[in-house]
């Protein structure tokens, strides 16, 4: 496939110094001499010399128009796999490879397909097959130049739906195919909780909420029209930094200008925050928000204290009473670092087990789906350790009693912003009334209590004299 978008963007980058693709026929020839395909057996000074040692499946190739770079192929199983990424900005001098992130949207756009047709190799009808359908394929994968799904295998159930060009001039480029059979939507959104706690005076304890609103839209016509709104419970904090989708078709500004870098005040937007849309085919983030949440759902104080050979811990966790009580998972990790495998354990849980490490290095403490009605659990013990080997972890900003415990949970049907969508609310503009799944969720990402009888690696002070 070519995609003169993308050509035209190259040329637009490099000017006059620009290189452009030859034809197909051209650029096939050119390459196979490149990779030593061809006229293997004669020395080529441009091609053989010692100063051009590949050491990267990124080759420069000699066409009449000049030196086209990068061109990204490799040969495996007898088909070659290749692709010219665009490199956005000049070409002169040569960016290092690290740097161009269209080489690695490439490869794995290759590998996808080396992944699709590699199964059929031994059948040459069946990989002919493939390969025939391997350009209505890429429609859906790739259809603007920008990769949007390397997993080409996945898309062959589907490859029959996919229309070559789309029948109706007002279908948008990204609705790749039309559905057929009665319309549904699922919609759920997904809020992830960072958190760092440090259980000290002058250190101030850090959250942050990160949420994302998954839509999959089965509906029929070639530019359906959706609307669908995110509520808030009343006095919730508002969203902010919101992010939308392109295929989304107008938003209320006062929506986009909420952002979390500047403090909370009366006239903030505080919703109904509407999204009106032509969805894409497949699923996609439907838009992407922040909230300042007054608490985080889970306070927790930890304690490790080196006593001799011997370390005590204590660990006190409680579940915020705003926060459902009904997870999918709940456990708390806690490793040591730089110590050998943990020899004596002795133990006790108010609530839960406590669970070792085949290696020896890590307690798993598995609180369940559920706190006590206390809301609140502990764990208090005392470990001593053997002598490290090679195999137990270390590392080099927990040394010495500076440590954590790490949280992993999932709360089901719930969200830490109160954010929701009303069922009744989504509007689709089809005949036939839709069947429409909403659900949230609200899952653990980086969440840490720091030793509070040590230093943590990074702080944040109080902005204060």
């Amino acid at each position: 496939r070519r995609y003169p978008t993308v050509e035209l963007r190259a040329e637009t980058f490099n000017g006059s110094t620009h290189v452009p693709v030859p034809s197909d026929s051209a650029f096939l020839k050119a390459l196979l001499f490149e990779l030593r395909l061809v006229d293997d057996h004669v020395f080529v000074e441009q091609r053989d010399t010692c100063t051009r040692i590949n050491h990267s499946c990124v080759y420069s190739v000699s066409t009449a128009a000049g030196e086209l770079w990068p061109v990204l192929a490799f040969h495996k199983s007898g088909l070659i796999y290749a692709c010219v990424p665009l490199v956005e900005g000049t070409l002169e001098p040569r960016p290092p490879l690290l740097t161009v992130s269209g080489l690695s949207q490439g490869l794995a756009l290759l590998l996808g397909i080396m992944d699709y047709i590699s199964p059929s190799r031994k059948n040459e009808a069946e990989m002919n097959a493939k390969i025939g359908q391997l350009r209505n394929l890429l429609i859906q994968a790739c259809p603007l130049g920008t990769p949007l799904n390397t997993n080409i295998r996945s898309l062959n159930s589907s490859f029959e739906d996919i229309q070559e060009m789309p029948v109706d001039k007002d279908q948008p480029a990204w609705r790749s195919s039309t559905y057929k059979g009665k319309p549904q939507v699922n919609v759920c959104i997904t809020e992830k909780v960072k958190c760092m706690q440090y259980d000290q005076r002058d250190v101030v304890d850090t959250w942050q909420v990160y949420g994302a609103v998954n839509c999959k839209c089965d509906i029929e016509g070639s530019a359906p029209n959706v609307t669908l709104s995110l509520n808030l419970p009343t006095n919730a904090p508002p969203l902010q930094d919101i992010v939308v989708h392109h295929c989304v078709t107008s938003v209320d500004p006062a929506m986009l200008l909420s952002t979390s870098a500047e403090p909370l005040h009366d006239s903030v937007y505080n919703g109904p925050y509407k999204f009106p849309f032509i969805p894409p085919s497949d699923s996609f983030n439907l838009c992407y928000y922040t909230s300042q949440v007054p608490v985080p759902p889970i306070l927790g104080c930890y304690q490790l204290i080196e006593e001799g050979s011997q370390i005590k811990i204590t660990v006190n966790l409680k579940l915020h009473e705003s926060i459902k009580n009904s997870f999918e998972y709940c456990e708390a990790r806690i490793p040591f670092f730089n110590r050998g495998p943990i020899a004596q354990l002795e133990y006790k849980v108010s609530y839960g087990q406590l669970d070792l490490s085949r290696e020896k290095s890590l307690l798993v403490w598995v609180i369940g789906q559920k706190f006590p009605k206390s809301l609140e659990v502990s764990l208090t013990g005392t470990l001593s350790f053997g002598t490290a080997g090679k195999e137990h972890p270390t590392d080099y900003v927990c040394t010495g009693n500076t440590a954590y415990v790490k949280l992993y949970f999932r709360i089901p049907d719930f969200t830490l912003t109160g954010c929701y969508v009303d069922q009744h609310s989504v509007q689709i503009f089809v005949p036939g009334k839709p069947k429409i799944t909403a659900s949230r969720e609200l899952i653990s990402s980086d969440y840490y209590i720091w030793n509070s009888k040590a230093p943590a690696p990074m702080v944040y002070k109080p902005l204060l004299d």
